[in-house]
C-alpha cells in the first residue's frame, strides 16, 4: 500500500480536483484506490456523491485516531485530500505521519509560494517524506519559445531553492469545471467533448505516468507495514 497526501496550506490551489483526477487515473491503471477527504470543506466528498459511480472509493473522516489506521485498509493507493488552511494542523499532522509520499499542487503566483514553502519546510521535509511539487492551473495562453511560462517560472524557482518537483504540469481548462459540475472525471468525457478535453487528458496522463515512474524508481516512497 502507498498512502499519498495531497497537501498545500492554502485554498484554491486545486487539491481536491487533483485528488479526484489522480484517483481516477490510478484506478484506470488497475490500482485499488481510496480517496480520504479530511478537508472540512468536503469538496472531494461532494464531487464523489453528486455524480455517477467512480472506479475508486471515497471516505470522509477527520478523526485523528481513524487516520492513524489508514494502512490497515485493503487498497493499493490511498489518496488523502488535506485541509487548505493553518487551522487544521492535528488532522494534517495525523495524515502526514502515516504518509509515504506527498504531492503539493501550486499555482505560479506570489501568493502561493509562501504557503507552499511553509508546508514543505515545516511539515514535509522535516519528516523526511518523499514529495513532488506540481505546477497546477497553468495558463495555456502564456507560452513562449521555452514553453509554458507559469510552469517554467515555478519550476525554475523551486530548482533555485532545491525543492523537488514534477517535470509535467496541469494546464487550466474549462473541462475541469464541467467535470466537477457533473460529478465526473475528465477521463469520463470523450476527447471530442471540447477542443481542450484531449489536452487536459494528456496532461493528466503525463502527471500520472511521471508519478508512477518516481514510485517505481524509488522504493523508499513506500513504507513497510509494522
Amino acid at each position: 500500500m502507498r498512502i499519498v497526501s495531497v497537501a498545500q496550506q492554502k485554498g484554491g490551489e486545486g487539491k481536491s480536483t487533483l485528488t479526484i483526477h489522480l484517483a481516477a487515473a490510478l484506478a484506470a491503471s488497475g490500482s485499488r484506490v481510496l480517496v480520504v477527504d479530511v478537508d472540512p470543506q468536503r469538496s472531494s466528498a461532494w464531487w464523489f456523491e453528486h455524480g455517477p459511480e467512480f472506479a475508486f472509493d471515497l471516505a470522509a473522516d477527520t478523526d485523528v485516531a481513524n487516520l492513524s489506521r489508514l494502512r490497515e485498509l485493503p487498497y493499493d493507493v490511498v489518496l488523502v485530500d488535506t485541509p487548505g488552511s493553518l487551522h487544521d494542523l492535528p488532522v494534517l499532522t495525523a495524515v502526514l505521519d502515516v504518509s509515504d509520499f506527498v504531492v503539493l499542487p501550486s499555482k505560479a503566483s506570489a501568493l502561493s509560494i509562501a504557503p507552499l514553502t511553509r508546508t514543505l519546510n515545516e511539515h514535509v521535509i522535516p519528516r523526511g517524506l518523499p514529495y513532488r511539487v506540481l505546477a497546477n492551473k497553468v495558463d495555456p495562453r502564456q507560452r513562449d519559445g521555452r514553453g509554458y511560462r507559469d510552469a517554467l517560472g515555478l519550476y525554475d524557482l523551486l530548482d533555485g531553492a532545491g525543492y523537488e518537483h514534477f517535470r509535467s504540469f496541469l494546464r487550466e481548462y474549462k473541462i475541469y469545471e464541467d467535470a466537477a459540475g457533473e460529478g465526473m472525471s475528465i477521463l469520463d468525457f470523450p476527447a471530442s467533448y471540447s477542443r481542450a478535453t484531449a489536452k487536459a487528458q494528456a496532461d493528466l496522463s503525463a502527471v500520472t505516468a511521471e508519478l508512477l515512474t518516481v514510485w517505481a524508481n524509488n522504493t523508499s516512497t513506500e513504507r513497510t507495514s509494522a
